[in-house]
């Protein structure tokens, strides 16, 4: 391990540490309709298992590189290989920090892309859209009825 990141609640990882940086295909609701946004965001190890299994996902491609090439300090980086009109998740420093995190405990996820590779092979669906600022408004119709006599006891 080299140098360890100079991010304060990270001092566990060093700058070569693994991680995975996805693209994903997201959407957001305004007017009532959907915009779609290309977003990086880091894949933990659990996920990125699920995904080399073949369930859908929203990630068109998966990038493996280090926490040093895509953090400097708590500023991210966008690598080489992504579209310039991605933009990076919220709270994109601490989640590539607890993503790391997640590859150093399981060594064995990072095989699924090796490092300094990139895996575009994934069973790619946006048929369940993400929304990423939608809200659930819950209403007096969505209760249920019961029965008037449901919580007496007979």
């Amino acid at each position: 391990m080299t140098t360890a990141t100079s991010h304060p609640q990270a001092p566990d990882l060093s700058t070569d540490e693994y991680l995975v940086i996805g693209l994903a295909t997201c959407f957001l609701k305004e007017d009532g309709k959907l915009h779609e946004v290309r977003i990086l965001e880091p894949i933990p190890s659990a996920a990125i298992e699920a995904i080399v299994k073949g369930v859908p996902t929203s990630y068109e491609m998966a990038l493996a590189t280090t926490l040093g090439t895509v953090l400097a300090g708590e500023t991210p980086q966008k690598p080489d290989g992504f579209p310039e009109d991605a933009q990076f998740c919220d709270e994109f420093v601490q989640r590539a920090i607890a993503a790391a995190r997640t590859y150093k405990a399981k060594t064995a996820a990072q095989g699924h892309v090796p490092p300094g590779t990139t895996r575009q092979d994934f069973n790619y669906s946006t048929e369940r859209k993400r929304v990423l600022n939608s809200q659930r408004i819950v209403r007096a119709e969505d209760n249920v009825k019961q029965h008037k006599y449901t919580h007496e006891v007979l």
